[in-house]
């Protein structure tokens, strides 16, 4: 892929995320605003509890389509219409599984028609994330990122339209079903009429279990991630009741939905990381200490900038009965810094040949998180439940971190130095948010403390005009 081509696709990408990011974020503060508390833990408890069965539709083939794809157009109708073939065949057991554990852990009627729609959902989805694979393997990101924001338009106009009607939640949670099915024939659609590449099953013994022995480490490491982000609000549902899944799910909404910087900074670095790793171990030790250091200048004022301004934001934008989102929200923005840090972590990892290394981790992180919510829920409940996530990240970047140390001899020096002038950066900056969050509007003191952090850390040379160049090489180094 040309770098003019690479930086084409990863701008619209990035750009396409953070819109459909911030409709999202609207849907989701409208919802929370109409809707009783109590209510909403309902809603976010059969989501979350609908995506960790979407892993055994998945089962990692999303990768080993865009890996092979990318390497033989060719193929890609083939490994398309098998992988098809499979989801259609695992949707009636994965929908039975889904259907047969929510009757068994006895949740009411209403929670249960929930979780029926929610999985629905992502049955339809699995099909949706298929065609987008191939697209991503054709190097053609542009129709996914128009189609991920229409999708998030037409959630927001008929959620807005079932909440004025007071239809009820089985009807407010069916506003998926619409978005999913225009994902569903819009995604196909634009393979076929760009690629001919048509969504036709096929069901071959020999090419579906050659694709699930490859995708196998992905389907595990997939398992895994969606276990310990879900599980929380499933043990939440349990030991606890709806009230506090709604509460925690505001905390959780509000600090994850910046999770997509991270995401798309790691997609970009991941090609320079795979390329140095084969060419030049110094430039991988290089690359991996500014792609810490960027995460770093950009998560940790974040961080502190939300959780200094939070009980000014809260309950003015969800509605005072989420006042008590505050305390797990801030203490959920400090795992963000450590996400952040966490995605070079990951890639560096994967683009070394360390999969299993990534994946053996992420099974510990993913019994640890729920050891630590079996412990903290009881007695702290939602509280609990955002310390256990801080503190699992925490282990997740630690270990991760050790074995990074053994493939390559980062600049550790300088990531602390350069850590403690950002961390002064960001304590000027909080000074500013307290001293003024009370006498003026937050839409005011959320940019003059984001100027104040900039001002401060160019003034103590945190950040110079040779960052941002080698920060665009890095981003634009071919795979």
């Amino acid at each position: 892929m040309s770098k003019e081509k690479l930086a084409k696709n990863t701008f619209f990408f990035t750009i396409s995320l953070a819109v459909q990011k911030a409709i999202s974020f609207l849907y989701f503060i409208l919802i929370a605003r109409a809707i009783s508390v109590e209510d909403f833990g309902k809603y976010s408890f059969a989501l979350s509890f609908a995506t960790i069965f979407a892993m055994f539709l998945d089962f990692g083939t999303t990768q080993i389509l865009v890996r092979e794809s990318a390497r033989n157009k060719e193929d890609s109708q083939k490994y398309l219409s098998n992988v098809l073939g499979f989801k259609i065949a695992a949707s009636f057991f994965v929908y039975l599984l889904l259907v047969l554990t929510v009757n068994l852990m006895g949740y009411p009627e209403i929670t249960k028609k929930l979780v029926y729609v929610s999985g629905l959902v992502i049955i339809l989805d699995s099909f949706s994330i298929a065609f987008y694979s191939i697209l991503r393997g054709l190097q053609n990101l542009l129709y996914e990122s128009y189609g991920v924001i229409l999708n998030q338009i037409i959630l927001l106009a008929l959620g807005f339209v079932v909440l004025q009607l007071n239809l009820g939640l089985v009807v407010l949670i069916s506003v998926y079903l619409a978005g999913t099915l225009f994902n569903l024939f819009y995604s196909s659609f634009f393979l076929g009429l760009k690629y001919k590449i048509f969504p036709k099953p096929r069901f071959s013994k020999a090419i579906i279990w050659k694709i699930l022995k490859l995708s196998l480490p992905f389907a595990i490491a997939g398992f895994f991630i969606r276990f310990y982000s879900y599980m929380d609000v499933i043990l939440l549902s349990k030991l606890t009741n709806d009230s506090a899944v709604g509460i925690y799910s505001v905390a959780y909404k509000v600090t994850f939905a910046l999770q997509f910087i991270g995401v798309a900074f790691s997609a970009a670095v991941y090609p320079a990381f795979c390329n140095y790793f084969v060419s030049s171990k110094d430039l991988l030790a290089k690359s991996f200490t500014k792609s810490v250091y960027y995460l770093l200048l950009i998560s940790l004022p974040l961080s502190v900038g939300i959780i200094t301004i939070a009980s000014k934001v809260i309950g003015p934008v969800f509605g005072a009965g989420y006042n008590a989102s505050v305390l797990p929200m801030q203490i959920l923005l400090l795992a963000l810094v450590i996400i952040f840090l966490s995605f070079p972590v990951g890639a560096m990892l994967n683009a070394c040949n360390r999969q299993t290394t990534n994946t053996i981790i992420l099974g510990f992180i993913s019994v640890f998180n729920i050891v630590a919510n079996l412990i903290l829920i009881p007695i702290l409940s939602y509280v609990g439940a955002a310390i256990s996530a801080l503190l699992s990240y925490v282990l997740l970047f630690s270990i991760g971190l050790f074995f990074v140390g053994k493939i390559i001899d980062y600049d550790k020096k300088y990531l602390v130095l350069s850590t403690l002038k950002i961390i002064f950066s960001c304590l000027i900056m909080g000074l500013v948010v307290l001293t003024l969050k009370n006498s003026l509007h937050f839409i005011f003191v959320i940019p003059l403390g984001a100027l104040s952090y900039i001002i401060i850390l160019y003034l103590i040379k945190g950040f110079s005009k040779n960052d941002i160049f080698q920060l665009k090489d890095l981003l634009l180094k071919k795979s």
